[in-house]
């Protein structure tokens, strides 16, 4: 019987010659391919089984670089968006002042264009606030005594009589406004002349008290100051009819007016200079004056002689 060694110990060809048989091989493909393109055909075939492996691959790196991008982008936008809204508030703010500075420039210039209309002086008020009296009509204004204010003087604005101070404070004083249930303003109907007194209601209107029930009055007749009382100047508007009762079981019309100044608006308001005494005549003054004279105490003494100097 023929023996043979177990295949494990069977011998093949020597490792150096295999590792330089395929070096050569390896070298002569390379020259073979970089001379005559042979491989390029091999090698896009076996491009088209390997990139979706490759394509597979890199899925989660790309995803990971997709979602990283994603989150910046997202937190960049929010920033830019804060961003924005910041600025676009701050602009609306800033647009709002603007408007609001503007309109109280185009208050004052009309305030201050008053002087020269009506030939009159005072001095430019703000108002504070209203007064703590919820059945009055009065408001608080930045103006004092230390601003030589005086009660009695007349409050206007651009459009017409606002009110009258009432009583004044070291640096503020309070205007009672003509809507106030204490408030009476002698006025004047333009249309006809026909003078009357407007008084306040406490609700925003005003009342035209003791005209008879024929009298000439229509609605949207303009009611102005008719200067009588010595405190308002003549010709500054008052209050516009807007409804007329005549009811004969009354002796007097029922006759409601709206303000037509800005009485519970605007916040820029002008203090008018008490109006200058009225000249008398020079025999009507001489006749007032010796009546007070005689009449007063001081009027019935005799006046010392001063001694007279050696």
């Amino acid at each position: 019987m023929d023996e043979q060694p177990p295949p494990f110990f069977k011998r093949g060809p020597a490792p150096l010659a295999l590792l330089s048989f395929y070096v050569a091989l390896a070298l002569a493909l390379l020259v073979v391919d970089a001379r005559f393109q042979t491989l390029e055909v091999l090698r896009q075939a076996l491009s088209m089984f390997t990139h979706p492996v490759q394509s597979l691959a890199h899925l989660p790196a790309q995803f990971l670089d997709n979602a990283r991008s994603y989150f910046a982008s997202a937190a960049r936008l929010q920033t830019e968006s804060a961003e924005l809204q910041r600025g676009r508030l701050e602009h609306a703010a800033m647009l709002q002042r603007s408007q609001h500075v503007e309109a109280e420039n185009e208050r004052l210039r009309k305030l201050l264009g008053v002087k020269e209309r009506q030939q009159v002086s005072g001095q430019v008020a703000r108002i504070l606030y209203s007064a703590r009296d919820p059945y009055a009509r009065r408001v608080i204004v930045d103006k004092g005594q230390q601003d030589r204010v005086i009660a009695g003087q007349p409050v206007v604005d651009d459009i017409g009589i606002v009110g009258q101070v009432t009583r004044v404070f070291p640096f503020v004083a309070e205007v009672t406004l003509i809507t106030d249930k204490e408030q009476a303003v002698p006025v004047q109907v333009v249309r006809t002349g026909m003078r009357s007194v407007v008084f306040g209601l406490g609700n925003g209107e005003l009342e035209l008290r003791f005209m008879p029930l024929n009298a000439d009055i229509r609605s949207g007749d303009v009611l102005v100051t008719s200067g009588l009382d010595g405190i308002f100047p003549a010709g500054f508007p008052v209050a516009k009819v807007v409804h007329i009762a005549s009811d004969t079981t009354y002796t007097f019309a029922q006759i409601r007016c709206a303000p037509v100044a800005g009485v519970e608006h605007f916040s820029e308001v002008m203090i008018l200079d008490p109006r200058p005494p009225v000249a008398l005549p020079e025999e009507l003054a001489e006749e007032v004056a010796g009546k007070n004279a005689a009449t007063s105490p001081k009027g019935t003494r005799a006046k010392k002689k001063r001694p007279k100097k050696d």
